[in-house]
């Protein structure tokens, strides 16, 4: 992962999701459904998270990390594949939400992004961090996704129990998450912020110096920490969701086991895992229906926790859910979003975890959100969906996980024309006449990159619009972007997204690609059949 750790005794470890067998909450009414990620900015409705129109929204979404270390920037961005094709993957797998991990010197002015591959990414050169993170939430906006911004580290160093060090203030914590809120208050793609990554214990009680929860501490207690950044950012962008997560220990520090009192010691779970104490001192926000409870949930290739080896394992799983996040949303008190769940499925019991836990999660909408931990393959104690080529996919990860994810599918419209023929379906869209120029943005030994865009020069709108051209025998796609781009022999089709389907009079589209093989011009290309 983007973060080692292990710590001793009852806690430990640092991230991501659970799995049991759960049983939602009896609605007396079947809420309305909507498609994706819905429409306009998200708040919550008890324990459901609902979009602008007030149809209930599940996040299934994933974790692409690196902006939190040295390279300030996604990784993966060094490999064979490009930026947009690896978002591609995610959205196609059914990833719907886009979690984004990063630290306060991403967003230094001068921070510079580092491990770009300039041949398969030339556009993200000389960008910033910021400005690349710009790019990935427009691209993944168009597919319909959402993003999740998660402060992971105050610096690339490494974690910290508290939201602020002795080097990062909590006003800078609380300043630049302004920042990040009015830099994107005017998109909807950014749904809100994880204040903070795996707050946790540090120090023996009755000496703890780590995060508590309703210790009452200003300097210690995350619950109040997470009020205070939460209402500075809903001041600046009163539409984005509040992610909080949990603690380690709700006291702040580890247990002493062998001073023999046994009131130092207490149930500690995961790092950032703990939420037990929040029915009891819940984080107040300033504008109603705005919380969701993030906690963190692993396996043994991050930590052997004692539940792993109970004898009764894995039926007590779903109590220790129960105890530490799961009531909240069995309360009906606020959603769950698990921000972090995963593992290499090493070890049996791994799998058997894995597939408890999205069990536990609940199916169809109404489940607990979640996003996996990761799509990176170098997390080191989890891997990754992605495999090392940073292309190709775990399928055994993807198996247990696909029948809980819920494509994007928003963004705009997504219906074909309304107008109905003489049977009442939808009328056949009039073929446009079109031009069309093409870009060899870069090429590679046995490889290139390029662009080709299309004009509609007709009169009246193509809806959906479909672009195909014929490449040379031995030229074969790599990866497509802005469209759903196939080959089939020497026939490449770039078929309309569904958040975009019509072509307008006189609107263009430009279909991006990387394709194996010597660089070729596409020929023949037509806009729905009509040449160009």
């Amino acid at each position: 992962m983007s973060r080692p750790k292990a710590l001793g005794g009852a806690l430990t470890a640092l991230a991501t999701v659970a799995a049991g067998v759960f049983l939602a909450t009896a609605v007396s009414t079947t809420p309305a459904v909507a498609a994706g990620t819905g429409t306009g900015y998200l708040h919550t409705n008890g324990n459901q998270i609902v979009d602008s129109t007030g149809a209930t929204v599940r996040l299934t979404g994933i974790n692409w990390f690196g902006m939190e270390t040295d390279n300030k920037t996604f990784h993966g961005l060094w490999s064979n594949n490009p930026w947009r094709g690896q978002l591609d993957t995610m959205a196609r797998l059914g990833y719907n939400t886009l979690r984004v991990p990063y630290s306060n010197d991403a967003l230094k002015p001068g921070a510079a992004a580092t491990g770009i591959n300039d041949f398969v990414n030339p556009d993200l050169i000389g960008l910033s961090p910021l400005q690349i993170l710009d790019k990935v939430i427009n691209y993944a906006g168009s597919k319909g996704m959402r993003i999740i911004l998660d402060r992971h580290r105050p610096t690339s160093a490494g974690q910290s129990p508290l939201w602020y060090t002795s080097t990062v203030s909590e006003a800078t914590w609380i300043n630049d998450w302004k920042m990040l809120a009015q830099r994107y208050a005017g998109n909807p793609t950014v749904i809100g912020a994880d204040l903070h990554n795996e707050p946790h214990a540090e120090g023996t009680n009755p000496a703890a110096t780590g995060a508590c929860w309703g210790c009452g501490d200003t300097t210690r207690d995350w619950r109040l920490a997470a009020e205070r950044a939460g209402n500075a950012i809903l001041g600046v962008q009163p539409n984005w969701l509040i992610f909080v997560e949990g603690v380690s220990c709700p006291s702040g520090g580890l247990s002493n086991v062998w001073d023999n009192d046994p009131s130092n010691d207490e149930d500690c779970g995961w790092w950032g895992g703990n939420l037990s104490k929040a029915g009891q001192f819940p984080v107040r926000l300033n504008v109603a229906n705005r919380l969701v409870y993030s906690p963190h949930e692993y396996a043994t290739s991050v930590y052997r926790q004692t539940w792993f080896d109970a004898p009764d394992y894995p039926a007590n799983m779903p109590a220790i859910w129960d105890k530490y996040f799961g009531y909240l949303y069995k309360q009906n008190i606020a959603p769950i979003m698990m921000g972090e769940f995963g593992s290499t499925l090493v070890d049996p019991k791994d799998k058997v975890w894995l597939e408890k836990l999205m069990a536990y999660t609940g199916t169809g909408v109404t489940g607990m959100s979640f996003t996996y931990w990761s799509w990176n393959p170098n997390s080191g104690d989890t891997g990754g969906i992605a495999l090392d080529d940073w292309t190709n996919v775990n399928t055994v990860k993807q198996a247990i996980l696909q029948p809980y994810l819920i494509a994007p599918s928003g963004g705009g419209p997504t219906g074909g024309p309304t107008t109905g023929g003489p049977t009442g379906g939808p009328t056949t869209p009039p073929p446009g006449a079109c031009t069309v120029t093409y870009r060899q943005v870069n090429a590679w030994q046995g490889g290139f990159q390029g662009e080709v865009t299309v004009k509609n020069t007709g009169t009246a709108a193509v809806n959906p619009w479909s672009v195909t051209w014929s490449w040379p025998s031995g030229v074969t796609l790599g990866s497509g972007w802005n469209a759903t781009v196939t080959q089939s022999g020497t026939t490449v089709t770039a078929a309309a997204p569904s958040h975009a389907p019509s072509l307008p009079a006189g609107g263009s589209v430009t279909v991006g690609f990387t394709a194996n093989g010597t660089a070729s011009t596409p020929a023949t290309v037509k806009l729905n059949g009509v040449s160009c």
